[in-house]
C-alpha cells in the first residue's frame, strides 16, 4: 500500500506561482497519479492527472494552460506546478493514485494524501 504526502502549499498573491509535491512511500511507476482540490463549502474536484509513464496528461478546464503536472518515477514523486494563480484556486489540494487505469473519476482513485492548503489572495 502506497502512502502519499503532499507539500508545497502556502499563501500566495494572485498571479503568483506555487509548486506542489507529492512524495510516495513506495514505487508509483505503475500508478496513474492525480491532483484534486476542495474549496471551502464545495465538493472535491479533479485538477489534473498523469499516466504511469508520464506520457499522457489531462487537466480540468479551469486550470488548463496554468497548471502542469509531472512525475519522477525514480524519486516516487509527483508535482503540480501552478502558475498565474487566482483567488478561486484557493483550496486544499490532494494527491491521489491508482494502479494503471487512466480515469479522472475520483472514485477510481485508491490512495490519497492528507492534503496541503493553497491560499491565493488578491
Amino acid at each position: 500500500q502506497v502512502q502519499l504526502v503532499e507539500s508545497g502549499g502556502g499563501l500566495v498573491q494572485a498571479g503568483g506561482s506555487l509548486r506542489l509535491s507529492c512524495a510516495a512511500s513506495g514505487s508509483i511507476s505503475s500508478y496513474t497519479m492525480g491532483w484534486f482540490r476542495q474549496a471551502p463549502g464545495k465538493e472535491r474536484e479533479f485538477v489534473a492527472q498523469i499516466s504511469w509513464s508520464g506520457g499522457r496528461t489531462t487537466y480540468a478546464d479551469s486550470v488548463k494552460g496554468r497548471f502542469t503536472i509531472s512525475r519522477d518515477n525514480a524519486d516516487n514523486t509527483v508535482y503540480l506546478q501552478m502558475n498565474t494563480l487566482k483567488p478561486e484556486d484557493t483550496a486544499v489540494y490532494f494527491c491521489a493514485g491508482k494502479l494503471f487505469k487512466y480515469s479522472t473519476l475520483e472514485a477510481d482513485y485508491n490512495y490519497w494524501g492528507q492534503g496541503t492548503q493553497v491560499t491565493v489572495y488578491s
